[in-house]
C-alpha cells in the first residue's frame, strides 16, 4: 500500500516541499504512527507541505504479524515489503525530505537509508521513540535476533540531517552519533480526542492499558491487587489486544479497539503504569500515563525513565520506587476522592501544556526547516 496526498494544483508548485514517510506500519494502524507523526499531516498540510506515505507491511500482512499462525504469509509479506521497498527507489528522487521512523526495513543493515543518504543525497528527518537498538527489542525471536545489524540505529542517527527523539534517554543516545537532536515527546491531541468523561459506578475502577509485550510489567503488582481487592471494593480493567495470563478476582479485560479505546480509558478512576528499571525501559515515552492524565485519572506510576519527568509526586500523579509504594499509593487513591480529583485535574493542565499535540505541532514542523 501506497499512501499518497497531494496538495491542489497551484502555479508555485515548484516552491512546495514534498516528504515522504517512510514507515513500517500501514497508515493510522499503529499507535507509535499515529501519536509521532500521523496526528500532525494536517499541519503540515497548512504549512504548505505535500507528503506521501510509504509503509513496509500491507494491512493483511500487518494483521498478521503478531500471531503464531501463518508463518507463511508473513514471509510472503515480508518479501513484499522489500519489493514495495525497491520498487520505491526511483520514485525517490521526486521528494524534498524523508521522514524515517524507527526504520525502513525490518532486517539486515540500512541499506535503502545509505542510498537516501549517500546516493540520492536526500535529508533524512530519524523519528524513533524506544531504545531500539537494544538486543531486547525483538525479545525471543530467533529469526529476528538472526538477522539484526547491531549498528543500525548508531548509522542512520550519523546519516540522518534532524533526529526526533521521544524522551532525553533516547536523545542522549542519538546526541553520540549526531548533534542534531531534537527532543519530541509522544503527544496527546487533547482538543479532539482525548476528552475527559466521568461515569457513575458502583465500584471504583483500576486500569491499565497496552500491548501483550507490557503485559508481563503488570505481573509484579497482581499480589499487591489480590492483597487490596481483600479490603476494597475495586474492579481491575485491562485493556489489550491478547488477554493477560494472571487471573484477579474480579478482573475485566476489554479488547484494545480504537473506536472505543477513549470510552473505555474513560471508566478509570486510577491508571497504573508499573515498570521494572532497564535500559529498554527507560527508552519508554509514558504514553500510557500522558493518557491517563489527559483524561483526568489518578495517574500512578513505577519511578522509572521519563516518567519522573512527567509526573510531580502528589501534585499530577504518584510515583512508586518500590511494591510498597504501589501498596501504599494504590490504597491511599482508593480511599481519597478529593486527591483522586486533584492529581486529574492537575495531570491533565500538565499534558496540555508540554505534552499535548497543540503544543508541540510547531516543534515538529520545524523539523523540516
Amino acid at each position: 500500500m501506497f499512501f499518497c496526498f497531494y496538495l491542489p494544483c497551484n502555479p508555485l508548485w515548484r516552491y512546495i516541499m514534498n516528504i515522504l514517510f517512510l514507515v513500517p506500519y500501514p497508515h493510522d494502524t499503529a499507535p507509535s504512527q499515529r501519536f509521532r507523526f500521523e496526528q500532525y499531516l494536517d499541519q503540515l498540510r497548512e504549512q504548505g507541505y505535500s507528503y506521501e506515505i510509504a509503509p513496509f507491511w500491507d494491512v493483511p500482512s500487518w494483521n498478521l504479524l503478531y500471531s503464531s499462525k501463518n508463518r507463511p504469509k508473513k514471509v510472503i509479506g515480508l518479501l513484499k515489503g522489500y519489493w514495495r521497498r525497491v520498487n520505491l527507489l526511483n520514485k525517490l528522487s521526486r521528494f524534498d525530505f524523508v521522514f524515517i521512523h524507527r526504520e525502513a526495513t525490518p532486517l539486515g543493515p540500512p541499506w535503502m537509508e545509505w542510498i537516501i543518504k549517500h546516493v540520492l543525497q536526500l535529508p533524512i528527518i530519524y523519528d524513533f521513540d524506544d531504545a531500539i537498538w537494544l538486543h531486547t527489542i525483538y525479545g525471543n525471536n530467533t529469526f529476528q535476533q538472526l538477522f539484526r545489524y547491531p549498528r543500525k540505529v548508531g548509522q542512520i542517527c550519523s546519516w540522518s540531517y534532524k533526529i526526533s527523539c521521544g524522551n532525553t534517554y533516547l536523545a542522549e543516545y542519538a546526541i553520540q552519533h549526531n548533534p542534531m537532536v531534537q527532543t519530541i515527546p509522544t503527544t496527546i491531541d487533547t482538543e479532539n480526542y482525548h476528552k475527559p468523561a466521568h461515569h457513575h459506578k458502583n465500584s471504583l475502577i483500576i486500569g491499565w492499558t497496552g500491548s501483550h509485550s507490557t503485559l508481563p510489567y503488570l505481573e509484579e503488582i497482581v499480589p499487591i491487587l489480590n492483597s487490596l481487592r481483600k479490603r476494597f471494593d475495586f474492579v481491575f480493567k485491562v485493556i489489550c489486544n491478547k488477554p493477560p495470563q494472571f487471573e484477579i478476582p474480579g478482573m475485566i479485560y476489554m479488547k484494545w479497539c480504537s473506536d472505543h479505546e477513549i470510552a473505555e480509558l474513560n471508566t478509570f478512576d486510577i491508571g497504573i503504569m508499573p515498570l521494572p528499571d532497564s535500559d529498554w525501559t527507560r527508552g519508554k515515552c509514558g504514553f500510557k500515563i500522558l493518557q491517563y492524565m489527559a483524561l483526568e485519572k489518578a495517574a500512578v506510576a513505577s519511578a522509572v525513565g521519563v516518567n519522573t519527568e512527567i509526573i510531580q509526586h502528589g501534585h499530577n500523579g504518584l510515583l512508586c520506587h518500590s511494591q510498597s509504594d504501589w501498596s501504599s499509593n494504590l490504597e491511599l487513591l482508593l480511599t481519597d476522592k478529593n486527591l483522586r480529583n486533584k492529581l486529574g485535574r492537575n495531570g491533565r493542565a500538565t499534558v496540555a501544556q508540554h505534552y499535548s499535540k497543540s503544543a508541540i505541532a510547531a516543534s515538529f514542523v520545524d523539523l523540516f526547516n
